[in-house]
């Protein structure tokens, strides 16, 4: 079917063409009748017929003329008028954005731009130091989004060998549960291609004659007994007699993550470590405070003995204390690796018999504590890999914080190089 355009073109064309054929009609009709008088001796009538003749050549002409000018109006209005027609049925569907965003009440976001929904993978920090020890495992980075008023989270876009990935930080002193679920709701919203995530960061360990767990080891999350990986310890009911049960459940991990966790402990177990050659990116970039301490010692005091009040290290604290354990073996690793349970809360272990005490009504395999966890699992699949900092007791303290961020960051790394970049897509 022809367009309206069309057919008042052809419209246009056929009056155009109809009039000039009329002027050639009556040109021919003259010019016989011309040729007829000469014939007959009508001289005296030659030069009124040339002079009508000229007369009607002027005529087409100017018809002509204005025929092409009306054309070229023609166009410019129909120019005009799509131009136009474009303008509102864009001041209209920006119109209906802002009504459905406002009555949504939440910004609609653009999933549409392509740079947003080619990133996979989300990591999520808590603190500054340790999105410090994402971004020096990051083989890339990419150029920061503009601000955005609806989002007050800054991410660090980047990449890990074929994987894209953005690392967030959760907003400065507020740490916890519901800061973790914010951060990860508004990192899926804003970029819908993300398939999986990590809660990279530090950790308190539980020391145990079961895991021999040090100062810098990493303990990742991993379904064990009842629990899926990680447990919120501090959510349930009070009962009668003091009693506190323990209600909900935490989703476990994602299976295919779980299957990469089973490709790292067979590749640890034949000596094929490469989270050491992670830990060299910390020298390289001149980041020393993120190398394992030399000053700071680690040590292990019995969980009855509190650290002295004021003091800000363990440099006055009863030496007869510390637990006496084995050297460990540096010729494998001075990092070690385990897989368990992580307690998760909102608030943070300072007291050694607070820690047994949790630990014994968990079933008494728990790994380490922290404090974001269990604001994820349900909503953003991912796995928790913490580093150690401390023993969740009195003698804790940050000295031990940066390398501890380090192992975990490096190690991640590893993990995220063991993903093929099909099972990502899928």
């Amino acid at each position: 079917m022809r367009s309206p355009r069309e057919q008042y073109r052809d419209i246009f064309v056929s009056d155009l063409g109809k009039m000039i054929y009329a002027l050639d009609r009556n040109r021919e009709r003259e010019a016989a009748q011309e040729q007829k008088s000469e014939a007959h001796g009508e001289n005296n009538k030659k030069p009124e017929a040339h002079e009508e003749n000229n007369k009607i050549a002027s005529k087409r002409s100017v018809l002509t003329e204005s025929a092409n000018r009306n054309s070229l109006l023609t166009k410019d209005r129909l120019t005009e008028h799509n131009r136009s027609t474009n303008q509102n049925h864009e001041t209209l569907s920006r119109s209906r954005a802002r009504r459905d965003s406002t009555s949504a009440q939440f910004r609609p976001v653009h999933s549409e731009l392509p740079y947003k929904t080619e990133y996979k993978v989300g990591w999520i920090c808590a603190l500054p130091f340790e999105a410090a020890a994402a971004e020096a495992m990051l083989d890339s980075r990419h150029p920061d989004l503009p601000f955005d008023p609806y989002d007050s989270t800054l991410y660090t876009l980047g990449c890990v060998g074929p994987h894209n990935v953005v690392v967030a930080c959760l907003p400065r002193s507020r740490p916890g549960l519901s800061a973790a679920s914010a951060v990860a709701r508004g990192m899926l919203e804003k970029f819908r291609g993300i398939r999986f995530g990590f809660m990279v960061g530090i950790g308190g360990g539980v020391p145990s004659d079961r895991d021999d767990i040090r100062l810098g080891d990493v303990v990742v999350s991993q379904p064990n007994l009842e629990h899926g990986g990680v447990v919120q310890y501090d959510f349930g009911k009070a009962e009668e007699g003091g009693k506190f049960r323990r209600t909900g459940h935490l989703n476990n991990p994602p299976t295919f993550l779980l299957s990469v966790l089973n490709r790292v402990q067979i590749n640890h177990e034949r000596g094929r470590r490469t989270y050491p050659i992670h830990m060299a990116r910390y020298d390289e970039e001149d980041m020393e405070e993120y190398l394992c301490p030399q000053s700071e010692r680690d040590v292990l005091f019995h969980e009855n003995y509190l650290h002295p009040a004021g003091m800000l290290d363990c440099t006055s604290c009863d030496l007869n204390q510390i637990i006496k354990r084995p050297e460990r073996n540096t010729k494998t690793t001075t990092v070690k690796i385990h897989y368990g349970t992580i307690a998760s809360g909102n608030q943070v272990i300072k007291d050694a018999q607070t820690r047994d005490r949790i630990v014994k009504d968990l079933g008494g395999q728990v790994l380490c504590f922290e404090m974001e966890a269990a604001g994820l699992m349900n909503d953003f699949p991912c796995l928790v890999v913490r580093g150690i900092s401390d023993y969740c007791d009195s003698h804790k303290n940050d000295g031990w914080q940066r390398y501890a961020a380090a192992t975990a960051a490096a190690y991640t790394r590893e993990l995220l190089l063991l993903i093929p970049p099909e099972d990502v897509v899928k």
